[in-house]
């Protein structure tokens, strides 16, 4: 169902297109003016003098992009606060790459092993389930 006027499409439709048979053409009716901000109608003075004019809203350029805000570049002798000074990096020590190229070549040979006993326990597997199958 429906309701007159309020077509999902209304959102979409371009200025000055008619609104669908029936129903009033609101493109044409100039928009209600906002309050400044957003704020409530001012009241009448208490005195009846005319409340006095409120500051004109900034000026923006069509698009209502004004720019990035200017920024002021700090002074060239300006650094930020040192409070604590870091001790210098400790020396690390050193390595012995033949130890290391030792145990690198039995963590490869116990990898091997292990990889060759799972395949001869899959391979032994895989026979005996065949056998059975043709049995």
């Amino acid at each position: 169902m429906t309701t007159p006027g309020n077509s999902a499409d209304d959102y979409w439709r371009p200025p000055g297109v008619g609104a669908p048979p029936g129903e009033p053409d609101l493109a044409g009716a100039p928009p209600a003016e906002p309050h400044p901000a957003g704020a409530p109608p001012a009241e009448p003075h208490p005195a009846g003098a005319p409340p006095a004019d409120p500051d004109p809203p900034p000026t923006t350029p069509p698009g209502g992009y004004t720019g990035p805000p200017p920024t002021i570049p700090p002074p060239a002798d300006w650094h930020p606060p040192l409070h604590v000074q870091p001790p210098p990096p400790r020396q690390l020590p050193g390595q012995d790459l033949t130890a290391l190229d030792r145990a690198e070549q039995r963590a490869q040979h116990l990898t091997w092993s292990v990889g060759a006993v799972v395949a001869v326990i899959l391979l032994a597997l895989s026979c005996a389930f065949c056998l059975r199958l043709v049995r």
